[in-house]
């Protein structure tokens, strides 16, 4: 049997960020993280995987000892240190708990989690890492996130819009937003200079926003120039250019899951937001604009909720 108490570390290690928590963990109760760590995602890192993880938790195996290690995320695909399967859908993201690839590393015990599939109506295939303990998190939160028809979307480098229908997750697509954002506002000629997103002008957002889901044609090619002649022919400062060009991009993000055919916005009460608290809210607000009402759930919250998942079940499943 598990022991009444259980510390872990919990990993979420994505493309840009690696992202670890010291839990404690208690059967029947939520998680506790007592310590929290950053390093480079798996796309960044200077060394290799098992040096980047054992500097980033150095402190607290030096304190614990050999703690069990559960990650998920992009260090199990292709370009991460294990590949992990892919999970077909229709599926419950608790059977993602079970699935989990093993192995020692430096004396730690460490799990690697498998990401899901789809096959979309179009026979396109979409995938997902990481985000289906964000999913796993959401509905052990709420009793009637298991019943009924819910949208839930993930805003992030890679944004998820995923149809869940009693518990299960159904099928997915993935928009490239935050990536197309980041190389045009960084390798392009259309921003020279970066800005904080904390000094985010959400007028100029709603602006780029408004001229994609406005537009009767697809007008967002030739759109997005007009991120570099509103700075050149309208006295936008680069401030306005990034909210303007990020509107521009979340805009058609949430054109395209209107228009999407696997599932209408008429027939849901709200969408769920799982993300960071600044990219919900430009979600959020495209999306109001448009009357379509939204719920908000933090991402680390959603994640630790599904890491906490993993431990209950493992711990019913010691006692059986």
């Amino acid at each position: 049997m598990l022991a009444k108490y259980q510390h872990f570390i919990a990993i979420d290690w994505g493309t840009s960020h690696l992202r670890a928590y010291l839990c404690l963990a208690e059967f029947g109760k939520p998680l506790v993280v007592l310590e929290q760590a950053n390093n480079v995602g798996v796309k960044k890192i200077q060394t290799d995987f098992e040096t980047t993880l054992m500097d980033s938790i150095a402190p607290w195996a030096n304190r614990f000892g050999k703690l069990p290690i559960l990650m998920i995320g992009q260090i199990g695909s292709s370009i991460g240190w294990k590949e992990t399967q892919y999970l077909a859908c229709p599926i419950s993201p608790k059977e993602v708990i079970t699935a989990g690839t093993r192995f020692d590393s430096k004396g730690h015990q460490v799990t690697i989690f498998p990401g899901l599939s789809c096959q979309l109506y179009n026979q396109l295939h979409d995938s997902m890492r990481g985000e289906e303990f964000h999913l796993l998190g959401w509905l052990a939160m709420a009793p009637q996130h298991l019943v009924g028809r819910h949208l839930v979307c993930l805003p992030g480098t890679h944004t998820k819009w995923v149809l869940i229908e009693e518990g299960k997750v159904i099928l997915f697509k993935t928009a490239l937003t935050g990536e197309l954002y980041d190389l045009l506002s960084s390798n392009s000629v259309l921003i020279q200079e970066k800005v904080s997103d904390l000094d985010f002008d959400f007028g100029a957002f709603i602006e780029g926003a408004d001229f994609i889901l406005s537009s009767t044609h697809d007008n967002f090619y030739h759109g997005l120039y007009s991120v570099r002649s509103k700075q050149l022919f309208e006295d936008y400062s680069t401030k306005q250019a990034h909210a303007y060009l990020s509107g521009l991009l979340i805009g058609s993000d949430v054109r395209a899951a209107m228009s999407a055919q696997e599932w209408q916005f008429t027939d849901l009460e709200s969408v769920a937001i799982i993300g960071p608290p600044h990219l919900s809210q430009c979600f959020i607000e495209v999306l109001h604009h448009y009357n379509i009402n939204t719920t908000l759930w933090d991402v680390t919250d959603a994640t630790l909720a599904g890491f906490n998942v993993v431990y209950q079940h493992a711990h019913n499943s010691t006692d059986e």
